[in-house]
C-alpha cells in the first residue's frame, strides 16, 4: 500500500505558474487513484466526491509539495482531482517559518562598510 502511495505521489502533475495583478496561480492534478486514497473527511459533506478546501498541512499530507505561501483556494466539482492554488505575487516567506527550520545553513553576514 505504501509503495502504491509513493508511486501515485510521484505522478502528481504541477502546472506552470500563471498570474494576474495580485496573485500567481497553479493547478495540481492528482492521479485519480491517489484521490481514492484521500481521507473521507477531506471531502465536502454536501457533495460526496468533491474535496473541500484543504489546509496547508492537509494538502502537504497527501503528497503535494510546493514552496511556501500557496493556498488551496478553489475546487472544481467536474474535476475533483484538480486542485487550484494561489499565492500573493512577490510572496516572501517569514524567516521563522517551521518549514524552513534546519533547511538552510546559517547565512554568512558581511559587515557593512562605514
Amino acid at each position: 500500500m505504501a509503495r502504491k502511495l509513493e508511486e501515485y505521489i510521484e505522478k502528481i502533475h504541477y502546472s506552470d505558474r500563471y498570474s494576474d495583478d495580485e496573485y500567481e496561480y497553479r493547478h495540481v492534478i492528482l492521479p485519480k487513484q491517489l484521490l481514492k486514497m484521500i481521507p473521507k473527511d477531506y471531502f465536502s459533506p454536501e457533495d460526496n466526491g468533491v474535496l473541500r478546501l484543504l489546509s496547508e498541512q492537509e494538502w502537504r499530507g497527501i503528497g503535494i509539495t510546493q514552496s511556501l505561501g500557496w493556498e488551496h483556494y478553489e475546487v472544481h466539482a467536474p474535476e475533483p482531482h484538480v486542485l487550484l492554488f494561489r499565492r500573493l505575487k512577490n510572496y516572501v516567506p517569514p524567516q521563522n517559518h517551521p518549514a524552513l527550520a534546519g533547511r538552510y545553513k546559517q547565512e554568512t553576514v558581511v559587515p557593512r562598510r562605514k
